[in-house]
């Protein structure tokens, strides 16, 4: 074998492990039907789902969050409150949205925990407040959850309650407090009969049903009532309203919400919007109510003691006769009301940092801290030091609605309030050192002025002291009542920074899905992509040859012909159906060995063995017609069966096994004992006769040699029936008195593999002149392509319908039978 051979083999086997796209292809274009049909059952499935489910509604509100400045804050406001600015409410707001606090409030405000239905063609559909009815809860009383209570209207007037339960127990809730507990059920079907209006009171359920104003009722028509879990019902909301600020400004937020009923969607964006605003104003007005709390506790004190003091001038006046002193100690007792009154300023200052202190060494929450500027303390840093302590406070407040106790956010929270409380108490230590030294002087000065005094009569002396007492408790009261009417009209004026811009409301929005048109096109994706990746796999895993390109990628040895599939009851095909396709097939390979038998130089007859990978791919079937075949020819043809493992070819031709081949090879009987002539003119049979213990030895023995050389002086043809190469080595010692060689590869059967065995042998030179014969071969669209006259006369035939130069059945069973057998 030349190098240029061992470089072509070694080319095939490498070319055998590429992917066959071409004949994927047509594998895939012969499945069509199968394709087809998967796309229509994924557009019937995507069809069941669009109309199974239900719409989904996008609505939407848009929010204004803004520092609203009060008309009080002036510069002649006494008490002031720092609110904070807009950017920081923003995201709390953005935060409050999803805390289970806030939407634990709007479930509870609408009552979302109660659902009106009735039942629709696929499933129970939500009517809502579209129903003519709805239910006032007894909060107090349990209600059983997720059964259905079936509410049908007798009349105007009357309504019938039923229910189907399997089982005598449930678990209820009372909404009040949302606790739970074990309730009776009636078991199997129940029905009682209420007038509208009328308290319906049952172990498993407790409302009363009104009728809707405007609202008709239709006798006999049926709705469902489902009472929920309060605690699932705010999980289910608690993520659906999602905001994001409006394009425009930073100040005003966008919120929206994705649901099923819009009436539902309007109902919670509204609630969620009021609930954030009331929350607010509350937070808002916190600072101005616990200022007014100071000043009234300090206005009850205050009032107290200018009782008390007018009672004692009242007294004194009774017992002494003393209504007034002369101009000059007048103008004394002037001077020391003005230094009294400072004197009390300075003394609140000092109360109220004393009270502060100990509230910051004592209390945790510092949102309720007063105002300092109620008692008269204008100092900058004291008041901007109490604001960020509260405004700190409020987010942490906040933070806890939102985030569990551990966080690392709360770690940072409260080291910035410690360290705003550290700075607190020194600016409080410095300030109690300043007012100090302000009441030491004033205390030096109201002496100075009583020494004045001490040379009138004693009488007079206690007058102008009740009278300097009365004086400072009526200007005190006066100074507080004026304190907390302004902070009272600071509270009442005040609105919330969170107000409504553009509220929610149904104006026809369309659903935003399900997207059905996404569906059908997942459908037709999935339709023709499954299928497409089954026959892939499919494709990718079978080892089966299906058709002549397949031999032709796997392999560079030549296709000598094709053998058209043919049932026939044996397999003397060629001689009882010499005008039939198959028989044609023989003889074109017949013509075909020519070629072979030319290049050969040797003297007398020609030998030709048959072979194949493993039994039942048609070794025998096309050892007999080949035979036949050269038979009928005139050619004097010899067929000899050395299969010793499994012989099949005596049957055919209606002849015993008990002597053959293995009596001649064993010295047992004349060869010329053992041929047997057949009814075929010019063709003679040696059976393998009886199965020996060793065959492969006896085939290795000399006389086979002999033997062989003998019959090419007596006959034109000898052909050798063989083992198959793929299980033992008897075929390939027989190859050696082979002149051509015919490999049998049946389609839908042969492995790939076999190929690569059969072209291994061949680089080897195990196997010479070796051409491959398909058997079984069916014309197949999505298998063979592009081949049909290539490989000399023969090649096309075998693949057009079952006769040659027979007159087909026209009939309509013919056709019908023609059509079953190319499917």
């Amino acid at each position: 074998m030349s190098y240029n051979e061992f470089e072509d083999l070694d080319h095939v086997e490498s070319k055998g492990m590429t992917f066959d796209f071409k004949g994927f292809l047509f594998k895939v274009l012969h499945h069509w039907k199968f394709i087809v049909l998967s796309i229509g059952i994924a557009l019937v499935i995507a069809y069941s789902i669009n109309v199974r489910k239900e719409n989904i509604y996008r609505l939407g509100a848009l929010v204004s969050i803004e520092n609203d400045q009060n008309p009080f804050f002036t510069a002649n406001t006494s008490i002031s409150f720092n609110w904070g600015g807009v950017s920081g409410k923003v995201g709390k707001v953005i935060t409050t949205l999803g805390t289970r606090r806030h939407n634990e409030k709007v479930v509870d405000s609408l009552q979302y925990y109660t659902r009106y239905m009735i039942q629709g063609k696929y499933r129970m559909v939500d009517v809502y407040k579209s129903a003519p009815f709805y239910l006032e809860i007894d909060k107090s009383n349990p209600q059983v959850l997720g059964k259905y209570i079936g509410i049908r209207f007798l009349d105007e007037e009357q309504f019938e309650i039923f229910m189907t339960s399997e089982s005598e127990y449930g678990t209820g809730q009372i909404y009040s407090d949302k606790r739970k507990e074990r309730v009776s059920i009636p078991k199997g079907n129940f029905k009682k009969t209420y007038k509208i209006g009328d308290k319906v009171t049952l172990s498993f359920a407790n409302f009363t049903l009104h009728k809707r104003s405007l609202a008709s009722i239709t006798p006999q028509s049926e709705y469902y009532v489902q009472f929920l879990d309060f605690d699932g019902i705010v999980n289910q909301y608690k993520n659906v309203v999602k905001a994001s600020p409006s394009s425009n400004t930073s100040s005003v937020l966008r919120l929206y919400m994705n649901g099923t009923n819009k009436g539902k969607i309007v109902d919670y964006l509204n609630a969620t919007v009021a609930i954030l605003s009331k929350t607010e104003l509350e937070h808002k007005n916190q600072y101005a109510t616990n200022t007014i709390k100071f000043i009234d506790s300090s206005l009850a004190a205050v009032n107290l003691d200018l009782k008390s003091v007018n009672e004692e001038m009242n007294d004194f006046r009774r017992q002494s006769k003393v209504f007034d002193v002369d101009e000059e100690l007048q103008e004394v007792s002037s001077k020391l009301k003005g230094l009294d009154k400072e004197k009390e300023a300075v003394n609140n200052k000092i109360k109220y940092l004393d009270v502060l202190e100990t509230y910051l060494r004592t209390k945790t929450n510092y949102t309720e801290i007063a105002a300092p500027t109620s008692v008269g303390i204008e100092e900058s840093n004291i008041l901007a030091s109490v604001s960020k302590l509260t405004n700190l406070a409020i987010e942490r407040q906040n933070l806890e609605a939102t985030t569990k106790e551990g966080s690392s956010l709360f770690k940072e929270l409260d080291n910035r309030i410690d360290a705003e409380k550290n700075v607190l108490f020194e600016i409080i230590r410095g300030t109690k050192s300043t007012v100090s030294i302000q009441l030491n002087s004033i205390n030096n000065q109201i002496a100075k002025l009583e020494s004045k005094l001490n040379n009138l009569p004693e009488d007079q002396q206690q007058f102008l002291k009740i009278q300097r007492k009365l004086d400072l408790s009526q200007e005190a009261y006066n100074v507080y009542l004026a304190k907390r009417s302004e902070a009272a009209i600071v509270k009442a004026a005040n609105v919330s920074d969170i107000s409504m811009i553009d509220e929610a409301k149904d104006i026809g929005n369309p659903p935003i899905g399900p997207n059905k048109s996404l569906n059908y096109m997942m459908a037709l994706m999935v339709g023709f992509f499954a299928p497409l990746v089954l026959v892939f796999v499919v494709f990718l895993l079978d080892t089966t040859i299906h058709g002549s390109d397949e031999v032709e990628r796997l392999s560079n040895i030549p296709i000598l012909g094709l053998i058209g599939k043919y049932r026939y009851h044996n397999n003397l095909v060629v001689f009882e159906k010499p005008k039939s396709a198959v028989a044609e097939s023989f003889r074109s390979i017949r013509s075909s060995l020519q070629f072979f038998y030319k290049k050969n130089d040797k003297e007398g007859g020609r030998t030709l063995m048959v072979t194949s990978s493993v039994s039942g791919e048609g070794k025998t079937f096309c050892s007999i017609n080949i035979a036949t075949a050269y038979a009928l020819s005139g050619k004097k043809t010899i067929l000899l069966g050395l299969d010793l493992r499994k012989p099949k070819i005596f049957n055919d031709f209606d002849l015993n096994n008990d002597k053959g081949m293995v009596n001649y090879l064993i010295g047992d009987s004349q060869f010329e004992a053992l041929v047997k002539k057949t009814h075929i003119d010019n063709l003679s049979v040696v059976t393998s006769g009886p199965i020996p213990p060793n065959p492969s030895e006896l085939l290795m023995g000399g006389k086979l040699q002999e033997l062989v050389a003998a019959l090419r002086q007596t006959y034109d043809i000898i052909v050798l029936d063989t083992p198959p190469l793929g299980l033992v080595t008897d075929a390939l010692e027989l190859s050696n008195y082979a002149d051509a060689t015919l490999f049998v590869v049946r389609l839908d059967y042969t492995k790939k593999g076999m190929l690569q065995l059969v072209n291994t042998k061949y680089r080897k030179g195990e196997l010479k002149n070796i051409s491959f014969v398909l058997n079984f071969y069916k014309h197949k669209t999505n298998q063979n392509y592009g081949y049909g006259y290539g490989y000399g006369y023969g090649y096309g035939y075998g693949v057009y319908g079952e006769t040659y130069h027979e007159k087909q059945d026209s009939s309509l069973f013919g056709k019908a039978k023609r059509f079953i057998k190319k499917l």
